[in-house]
């Protein structure tokens, strides 16, 4: 998708981030949101698409702080399922 394609380029720093079902969020025009997850930015995605509308939106984020963070969290996981087996 070309540049010009996009609604909006939208920093990370500008969405909300519901820790619980690690995504982010950032409301799009119509009224729904836009959202991305945690491992969708770990794996580089950087467009998202409105769930109700066509706009899209491209995400701009620094790749390699989010692919640190995606396995920081794959190996506190791996842990707290190594010490529940354990248990």
């Amino acid at each position: 998708m070309s540049r010009l394609d996009y609604y909006d380029e939208v920093e990370i720093e500008d969405f909300e981030y519901d820790e619980d079902e690690e995504v982010y969020y950032y409301p799009c025009p119509c009224g729904d949101q836009f959202q991305i997850s945690l491992s969708d930015l770990a794996a580089g995605e950087e467009e998202v698409t409105c769930p109700s509308c066509s706009l899209v939106i491209k995400v701009i984020y620094d790749k390699e702080i989010f692919r640190i963070k995606q396995e920081e969290l794959e190996r506190k996981s791996d842990k707290k399922e190594l010490a529940t087996q354990q248990v």
